[in-house]
């Protein structure tokens, strides 16, 4: 049924151009198109969509990551927040710094983010701290966090580098406020230390792959601690990186693709700069890592259309080569039709068409005289008809030869076939060396300056005649024209007055035109003159 379908339609295009083992091969080939189209669109929507539920799931995952930062650093600013006011307030006195130094140390348990809390005096030593036992022979006057309490005025919280303890070795956050007098002087400053480890244990129970990064930043740019954890980038300043140089300027919250500067790895990445500190988290996923399962179908899937294409692709083939041993016989029956109508053709053309001249024979002529006769009657229209022979043609053919002649012919002829100017004029080789032009709705003047110009280009040619008394070949031409009146005339009518005007200009002496009623013959002297 279906090649029956498909030879009937096959059948319907053929008029158009179309083959029926074309049209088989194209549905075949168009089916093939459709599967790969269809396959290829599908993987790259399931890729559009698997980035998509990455960039989802990245923005989650800093939102969390930020949350966490701003709980951490927010619990050890609210302890900072209540010291500085019990400092301020109640002095630092030996007896306010004992029970101060209780508080820190409950303060410390309480909180496990904590490594501990400080209390520096003007010059940097220390005052009261969270360790069981005090130490006051120690000195932070050279960290970072309190030059910047000792230069600014400014009492919110400022949140430094990275630093090793002075008194455990390990790698802590500084979270500090500045103390003033109540004059407004510099009187130390109140430390909160947060221990790096805590951010990483928590930044170690998220499953971002292996090629994934968890980044809690300065917003200046200055690294605070990362996934993967790595002690010689703690404090480094990545303010020159895509991150803070490209994104975060335009847009404080969003999720980007680019390369890391920092690894070479291509991560989508989601950021956001918390508002109420100044801190900057991120969190990326390898977009090789996201990929990696949906590369995996995408190959799967490759594999099996493949293998579905090469299936129909077979099949596609043989049916259309079964369609090809069915139509074979009835191509080679259109085939040798098609060469008897071109042997047909060809034939009818050589029928009609004189063999030396290339002019139409007279057989032609004779049809359309009559046709071009009886189109004249109909329309009342007048009919011309220019008969031509070559003057003294047998004397050329005795001095010249036969071949020359010949070729005297088809030259003339050329010019003769030149004077047709319409789509119904006639140029005709009627017998020998005689010729004529049959000039549809023109009367006899028309036909005349025809005639004429015959006459003059074929005198312009000048081919050498001897035997002719002007020294070249000419001609002479006999012209009549007339309506024909329904059974009043007949197409001979035309011919045999053509021809008496022949005769006359042959007898007038050759190398002119006349018409079968004028009493004198157009010769070159009267043109002349």
């Amino acid at each position: 049924m279906i090649l029956h379908s498909i030879l009937q339609q096959s059948r319907r295009f053929a008029v158009r151009g179309f083959s029926i083992t074309q049209l088989a091969g194209t549905f075949v080939v168009l089916v093939c198109i459709s599967l790969i189209a269809i396959e290829g669109w599908l993987t790259w929507r399931a890729r559009a969509i698997q980035l998509h539920e990455s960039e989802v799931a990245s923005a989650n995952l800093v939102q969390a990551v930020g949350q966490h930062a701003y709980d951490t650093i927010k619990a050890a600013d609210t302890v900072l927040v209540g010291l500085t006011e019990r400092l301020e307030k109640g002095g630092q006195s030996s007896a306010n710094l004992d029970r101060i130094h209780e508080l820190l140390v409950r303060r410390v348990a309480e909180l496990p983010q904590l490594h501990g809390i400080f209390v520096y005096g003007e010059d940097g030593s220390w005052l009261v701290n969270s360790q069981p036992t005090l130490l006051r022979n120690q000195n932070n006057a050279d960290r970072e966090y309190f030059k910047f309490h000792r230069e600014h005025r400014d009492v919110d919280v400022h949140i430094g580098v990275p630093v090793r303890s002075k008194s455990t070795g390990e790698w802590i956050l500084p979270v500090s406020r500045r103390l003033n007098q109540p004059d407004g002087r510099f009187a130390g400053v109140a430390l909160a230390t947060i221990r790096i480890e805590y951010f990483s244990d928590f930044f170690r129970r998220f499953d971002i792959g292996r090629d994934g990064a968890i980044l809690l930043a300065l917003d200046n740019g200055i690294m605070l601690v990362r996934r993967p954890f790595n002690p010689k980038t703690l404090g480094r300043d990545i303010s020159r990186l895509p991150l803070f140089h490209d994104y975060l300027p335009k847009a404080p919250v969003a999720t980007v693709t680019f390369t890391s500067g920092q690894d070479g790895v291509t991560r989508i990445n989601s950021y956001r700069k918390l508002r109420q500190y100044p801190l900057v988290v991120s969190a990326a996923l390898s977009r090789d890592e996201v990929l990696a399962r949906w590369r995996a179908d995408a190959y799967l899937n490759a594999g099996v259309v493949t293998l579905l294409v090469l299936a129909l692709g077979l099949a596609g083939l043989r049916l259309v080569k079964q369609i090809g041993l069915r139509i074979q016989a009835e191509a080679e029956l259109v085939r040798a039709r098609d060469s008897l109508e071109t042997l047909n053709r060809t034939l009818e053309r050589l029928a009609m068409q004189d063999g030396l001249t290339g002019l139409a024979n007279r057989r032609q002529f004779d049809s359309s005289l009559s046709d071009e006769f009886s189109r004249a009657v109909r329309n009342a229209s007048s009919l011309a008809l220019i008969m031509i022979d070559v003057d003294c043609f047998k004397q050329y053919n005795d001095i010249y030869g036969h071949s020359a002649g010949d070729e005297c012919l088809k030259v003339i002829g050329k010019v003769v076939g030149g004077s047709k100017h319409r789509p119904g004029d006639l140029a005709a080789r009627y017998g020998g060396e005689e010729l004529v032009v049959l000039l549809p709705g023109t009367d006899v003047a028309g036909a005349m300056s025809v005639a004429e110009s015959i006459r003059i280009a074929i005198a312009e040619l000048a081919l050498e005649h001897k035997g002719n008394r002007a020294g070249h070949v000419t001609i002479s031409a006999g012209v009549e024209a007339l309506a024909p009146a329904r059974a009043q005339s007949e197409p001979i009518d035309l011919i045999v007055a053509a021809d008496k005007a022949l005769y006359r200009a042959k007898h007038s002496g050759r190398n002119r035109v006349c018409t079968a009623g004028q009493d004198d013959a157009m010769s070159p002297e009267m043109i002349t003159a």
